[in-house]
């Protein structure tokens, strides 16, 4: 059975994941720069019948933090077959009000980031000939005012995991992306709740993962873009 690494998987969409991977049998661990809520979320996890799962402390800007993350996961597992590069933020500003600071996090988060976990994961997805699965945004493709630095970000995090992808399937490791638009999640401050009907759930995304997960190891859906089917009942 798989064994899984989520980052930023203490709520939200990477949370979503973790219950997916976990009710299909797999083994998890998810990480977070806040150790309470990553233990929260490893304590609801449990009471909810799932024992495989581990919790790690880890901030994705730092490259050490991420190389700690997948030892504590090998040595917990014994190995790693899947990394989903979930973790990200978003700070939204015209380009005259941004700071510094700002950009700077959104960047180092959305981007050095998923370099830093992917880079610390890959010498054991070489070793099980594994997955890596980032967590992108329709705004990886779709400019937006306020958006520069969130734009930035994910439009390189897409060119960094098709480049990736190129590099890396030589090992027969696979590499997609997601692209989700709207998703009923805490993301940038919002509080989830009943008028979020039409949005994308966290599960969703967690169903298209296992479904990735699955596919025949020939075919390799490398981009995938994913919308809420009716924005209009909002």
């Amino acid at each position: 059975m798989k064994t899984v690494l989520i980052t930023g998987g203490s709520k939200g969409i990477g949370l979503g994941i973790a219950k997916v991977l976990l009710n299909a049998g797999m083994k998890v661990a998810i990480t977070g720069r806040n150790i309470e809520t990553v233990n929260q979320s490893i304590n609801l996890l449990k009471s909810e019948g799932f024992n495989e799962v581990l919790g790690i402390q880890s901030d994705v800007r730092n490259l050490k933090d991420e190389e700690n993350a997948i030892q504590k996961t090998i040595e917990q597992f014994g190995a790693l077959d899947v990394l989903v590069a979930n973790a990200g933020i978003g700070n939204f500003a015209p380009i005259d009000e941004m700071t510094s600071k700002e950009w700077n996090d959104v960047i180092d988060i959305n981007l050095t980031g998923v370099f830093n976990s992917t880079k610390a994961a890959i010498p054991e997805l070489k070793k099980s000939e594994g997955y890596l699965i980032t967590i992108a945004s329709l705004a990886g493709t779709n400019f937006f005012a306020k958006g520069t630095a969130y734009n930035a970000s994910k439009f390189g995090l897409v060119g960094f995991t098709q480049a990736a992808m190129l590099d890396l399937r030589p090992y027969n490791i696979k590499v997609s992306t997601i692209m989700p638009g709207s998703v009923a999640s805490y993301f940038n401050n919002h509080e989830p709740n009943v008028n979020d009907g039409w949005k994308i759930q966290p599960e969703d995304i967690g169903k298209l993962v296992l479904d990735l997960l699955n596919m025949n190891p020939r075919t390799l859906p490398s981009k995938i873009e994913v919308r809420p089917t009716r924005p209009d009942l909002k």
